[in-house]
Order: C-alpha cells, then structure tokens, then sequence
C-alpha cells in the first residue's frame, strides 16, 4: 500500500506534469478569455437569432394581415353587384392574378355555394356555422379558424365579408381562402434555419392550420398575453417527433388569431454553434501546440536522459558496476556531470566491495581456524576423558565419564560442521544428525551388541544457536538408549527428523524392553527436558512402534539467519 502511494506521489511531482502545470497556469488566462469570447459571441448569435424569428413572426402576421385586408377589400369589390351573371369565370379570373388565393367563394343567404373560382366542398351545415352566423348577425369580416369543412388541399384559412342586398339586409357572404404557405417566411436568413414552419391557432393555442401540423406543440402558459402585449412571444420546446424546436407567435386578428412560427433550433453542427466554437478554437489549439512543443522539448532534453540513468542505477542496484553511462556524452551538460557522478559513485562501490570481500575472506578464514581449534581442544579434551575412563574400574564413574566425553564429542562435531560447511553461520542438519549418529555410536566403550542404525532426516539449515541444544539432546537420547535398550544384546536404534511446517520433531526410538516402570529421574532426563525448554518445545516418552521407547521432541521449526552480501544487496 504504502509502495503504491509513493509511486502516485511521483507521478504527480514528476517533470512533465510540473512543466505542464505550469504552462497550464501561464496560458489559462489566454484560454479562460478566448471561453469568454466565445460565450459571449454564442449569446450574441442566440439572441441574433431568436431576434431574426421574432421578426420573421411579425412579419408573416403583417403578411397575413395584409392578405387578410385586401382579401376583405377585394371581396367588397367583388360583391353581389359587380359579380354579373359570369361569376365564376371572373372570381376564377382575379384567383389566378392574385398568388396565395385557393378559392374565392360567393355564398347567398342561406350558405348555400352561388359560384365559385374553383371546386367547393359541401357543406350542409354552412349556415349554422359559427362565422357564418357572426356574418348574419351583422359582423363586417371574420376569420374562421374552424370552418367546418376543408376548402383546399393544402393548411389555408378562411376569411369572409357580409353581403347585403339593396335594402341592407344580409344577402350572404363572400368568402376567400388564403394558403398558409403563402405566409411562410423567408429562410435565406443564416439565423432561420431552414424548414420554419408556419401555423394559425386560437387564443387557447390549439393549432387549427398548419404547414405542418408536427412541427407545432402547445405552447407555454401566458403566452397569449405577452404576444398582445408586445406584439410577439417567444419559446423553446419540441415538437410532435420530440425535436428540439424555437417558436414565436404574433397576433393576427385582435386577441383570437395568432400567427405562430416554428423553426428547428440549432444543433451542434450548425453555424450557430461554429462560429463561437471556432473562436474558442485558435485560443485553444494554441494551448494544445505549447504545450506539446513544452512536453516534447522536455522529454527530449531532460526526461529520456533521466530514464536511461535511472536504467543504469537500476543495473547497480543489482550488483553490476562495471556498467558505465557512455550514451550521456550525447546528453546536456547537466546530464552530462550527474552521468560523471553516477560513474565515480559506481567506482567507489567497486573500491569499497573489493576490500570488504577481502576483509571478509579473511574474517572467514580466521572464523574456520577458530572453529578448527576449539574442535581440536574438545577432541583433546575427550581423548583425555577416554584415557581417564579406562584406568577406572568403578563402572558408574566409567559411565559419567562416557557421558561426559560424548556431549563434548557432539559440541566437537558442531565446530567441525561449521568449518568444513560452505557456510559460517548455518549447518545442514541432516548429514550432521547422520554423522553424530555414527561417532556416538562408534565411540562407546562400555561394550554392547551390533546395533543397527536408521536414520533419516528431512532437509534443514539451522544455526548453531539452536542446533547445539538439538545435538545434546540427541546425545542424551541416543546414549539412554545404549544403555537401558541396546545393551550387550544390540538392537535397532532410529533416529528420525521431521519438518512439518511451522514444527519440526527429533524423535529416537529403540526395539529394546521400553520405558521402565515408575518415575524415573536421572541426569539424562533432566539434560534432555533442559534442552526441550531452551528450543521452546515439548519433550514426549511413548511406545516406539518396534516395542521400545520412543523419546520425541516436537518444537518451533528453527529460521536460518538470511544470507549476508558485499554492500547489502
């Protein structure tokens, strides 16, 4: 955990991201500016905009106005009196010069159709209407925005004007249909998208005619009242295929007819869009180039040389000196003196690690000569004992003295593992617990029959520290067993060792009579019990499975000291 937060901590203390920190914080004020620019110019193109569609709203309602009034004008002219027996031939007549026009209509008193310019549907309610009865009632012109049938192929409204006889009583209507397309306004303007739409609603905002009628949803709420108010009304929402679309609306006929306009708002790809992205881009892409001519410049001059260092550092740190940083000559003069240090250092080290491999050759073999003359001594020490035991004749002294000989002959054993061994500090345990076995046993004077000997032992390395202990141990073990198991008759002696673990187990056993009967004290016990409790184990007596005594010690499994190199690496 705490390796992988110092390699977060320099990633982000590291060259490159300092160098771009800082060029970061040099060139925000220049980025921050050009962000402002360009929201400022967005607003502008916004408001640019959604002024362009208000305008556009007013004037297809002055259009439609205008329609409307010569519409009214024109069908006064064209009243009962001036129309003559050739009626349809004369509305069909004016239709045609007069674009936007898709029927003009001449209705008698009773709604019934008295001629027309083109085709008209039936209609035989047309008299209960609601605009037709306003006309009848007295009404001079009125807009209908339900005129009960379609009058045209196409989205169109209907307006009519009283007809009155010579006595002034009502006579009927004459009766225009104007296309809505002819009020659509003009979308050359870069801030109309092209596609606007235009509609007529009520002042509830029910759509009643429409280019198209999917293109139009219901307005927002006191809509009606800001458009009366100020002459327009603006407003965001999405139409019928749930696309994002602008819409303004204009009052036609008082507070009853709107005009409304709809235009699909501008999407990311629009110029709308563009332009003040394109001003946010030159601040921006000049932030991007210093910085990357910042970042390579640095990679180039500092970071790579940097990198091949640390590869060199790295090939030292495992122990090879003799690499040298030749490619540094190419490097800045800077480099160039940390790759010099680098390579003094390196030379230093080889310096230093050659006179501590030669002060520890010699404190090795001055370690060996050492472990071979204490070896020596105790081996004198035990030729005197065995001298000394054979010029009495009391058996329980020959017997201590027997005893006495064996442990110093297990401690002689120790030193001369240690000397001879490839190692000072640890000994392999098996082949020393095979060849104590075999002195111990080669070594008694006291006389007993052919003993036969199995020893195995699973790999360990152990100091001396703790294979001392074991060794007595073992001495004692192997010794009680000569004398109350093998005797003068012989035997089968076993000396196993066991790993399992984090427990190791040292267990001698015999084929002789087994454990005597009662307690049992004597120096060998003791010893072995003094032992068991310096390795920190427990010291067991059981059945041995040939018959005899089976004597285990089971303790922690002994950690040989880490091995020790030049330098510490």
């Amino acid at each position: 955990m705490k390796s992988s937060l110092g390699r977060g901590s320099d990633v982000v203390g590291s060259i490159r991201v300092r160098l771009a920190g800082a060029l970061f914080i040099a060139l925000l004020p220049v980025l921050v500016l050009g962000v402002l620019q360009s929201v400022f110019a967005f607003k502008a193109e916004a408001d640019s905009r959604r002024q362009s569609l208000e305008l556009a709203a007013g004037r297809s309602a002055a259009i439609a106005r205008a329609r409307i009034e010569a519409a009214g004008v024109l069908l006064q002219t064209l009243g009962p009196g001036s129309v003559g027996l050739s009626c349809a031939q004369r509305l069909d007549t004016v239709k045609s010069h007069l674009p936007g026009y898709a029927n003009l209509i001449r209705f008698d008193a009773y709604g019934r159709v008295s001629c027309a310019a083109a085709t008209t549907p039936p209609d035989a309610a047309r008299s209960g209407r609601s605009w037709f009865q306003n006309l009848a009632a007295g009404s001079h012109m009125v807009v209908a925005s339900v005129p009960g049938v379609s009058y045209a192929d196409e989205p169109s409204v209907l307006t009519a004007v009283r007809a009155e006889d010579a006595n002034g009583k009502f006579g009927g209507a004459m009766a225009a249909i104007l296309t809505l397309s002819s009020l659509k306004p003009e979308t050359a303007n870069r801030y109309l998208p092209g596609g606007a739409e235009v509609a007529l609603a009520d002042s509830d905002g029910h759509v009643f005619a429409a280019t198209d009628p999917r293109a139009f949803s219901a307005p927002p709420q006191a809509w009606r009242d800001r458009a009366a108010k100020t002459g327009s009304a603006l407003w965001s929402g999405f139409d019928a295929d749930h696309g994002h679309r602008d819409f303004s609306a204009a009052p036609l006929v008082g507070e009853q007819v709107f005009v409304i306009l709809s235009a699909k708002a501008p999407g990311l790809a629009s110029w709308a869009w563009l332009n003040p992205a394109l001003r946010l881009l030159a601040p921006l892409l000049a932030f991007v180039l210093a910085l990357a001519a910042v970042l390579y410049a640095t990679e180039q001059a500092v970071v790579r040389w940097i990198v091949y260092l640390r590869r060199v550092a790295a090939i030292y740190a495992r122990g090879r000196f003799t690499v040298r940083p030749l490619q540094a000559e190419r490097a800045p003069p800077e480099i160039r003196e940390l790759a010099a240090t680098l390579d003094d250092m390196a030379a230093a080290i080889v310096a230093r690690d050659a006179s501590l491999r030669d002060s520890l050759g010699e404190k090795d073999a001055l370690m060996r000569e050492i472990h071979h003359r204490v070896k020596n001594n105790l081996q004198i020490i035990s030729s005197l004992l065995n001298m000394q035991q054979r010029a009495l004749t009391d058996p329980a002294a020959r017997t201590a003295l027997n005893d006495t000989r064996q442990r110093i002959t297990a401690l002689a054993q120790i030193y001369r593992a240690l000397y001879q061994g490839p190692d000072l500090k640890r000994v392999d345990l098996r082949p020393f617990l095979e060849e104590l076995t075999a002195l111990l046993l080669a070594g008694d004077s006291m006389g007993s029959g052919p003993i036969r000997t199995e020893v195995h032992a699973d790999p360990l390395v152990i100091d001396p520290d703790r294979l001392a202990p074991l060794a007595l141990f073992a001495v004692e073990a192997i010794t009680n067993a000569q004398k109350h198991a093998l005797g003068e008759r012989g035997g089968t002696l076993t000396v196993d060792f066991f790993v399992r673990g984090e427990e190791a187990e040292l267990a001698i056993g015999d084929d002789g009579p087994g454990a005597p009967k009662g307690p049992v004290e004597g120096v060998g016990r003791t010893l072995m019990t003094a032992f068991a409790r310096q390795l920190r184990g427990k010291l067991l007596f059981e059945a041995s499975p040939a018959g005899g005594l089976l004597v285990r010690l089971i303790f922690p499994t002994p950690q040989a000291p880490p091995v020790e190199s030049v330098g510490g690496t």
